[in-house]
């Protein structure tokens, strides 16, 4: 496989060396996604002798890219919301999630996890368009989602009174579901069904923002 993708590249390696492994390994170090301003920055902070241009550095996040796509490897090198992460095959999930407890780590509770989809689906979005949707108060849901990491303050809505505050999903919570952005979300109609009020049958069941008085709220 060929290593470099530029003359360019081939120059800048007999200024400094191995130039594909010191990519990589920012990457790798990374818990985030790193785009490649990122990387460019970061690489000539360590070497300002040998500026790098984000070109090249493109050029390289691409054959490695190519280069993990290799069976030998169990971990692929992806891009996701804008930067690049290291994420392990799908061939070998259930053995991480196994290694690691998954299924004993803390959930979203139900009333967070509807909060959390409609500011996915609806954002930037102010908690009270989430209420409306919801028909329930989400200040609860909206304070863990924020703690969490998994929405951040989008702005506010400067033409309405109060000017209330604009949520939005974060980079993390592009990361955790492995999507480039909200529009790779699967559409609305391929998930959840379509009540009809005029179609006899029993209505979804709304979900309290708040945990009861008695229980330990869910996390």
């Amino acid at each position: 496989m060929e290593l470099w993708g530029s003359k360019t590249a081939h120059t800048l390696s007999s200024k400094m060396e191995n130039l594909h492994q010191h990519i990589e390994a920012l990457v790798f170090s990374s818990e985030m996604a790193v785009t490649p301003a990122d990387l460019v920055q970061a690489m000539n902070k360590a070497f300002p002798a040998s500026p790098l241009d984000e070109q090249v550095v493109e050029q390289i996040l691409k054959d490695l890219e190519q280069k993990f796509n290799s069976d030998i490897f169990a971990f692929e090198l992806r891009v996701i919301g804008g930067g690049y992460q290291f994420f392990t095959k799908a061939a070998y999930h259930t053995t991480v999630a196994a290694f690691i407890g998954q299924k004993e780590k803390k959930r979203l509770s139900t009333a967070a996890l509807e909060t959390l989809s409609i500011i996915a689906y609806r954002g930037p979005i102010t908690k009270s368009e989430c209420e409306k949707i919801r028909g329930v108060n989400c200040d609860y849901s909206v304070e863990k989602l924020l703690e969490k990491e998994l929405i951040e303050v989008a702005g506010r809505m400067e033409n309405m009174p109060g000017k209330p505050v604009l949520y939005k999903v974060t980079q993390i919570f592009l990361d955790y579901f492995g999507i480039n952005s909200t529009q790779e979300l699967p559409k609305l109609k391929d998930v959840i069904p379509i009540y009809d009020e005029n179609v006899v049958g029993e209505v979804p069941e709304i979900i309290s923002d708040r945990p009861a008085d008695t229980a330990e709220p869910q996390q």
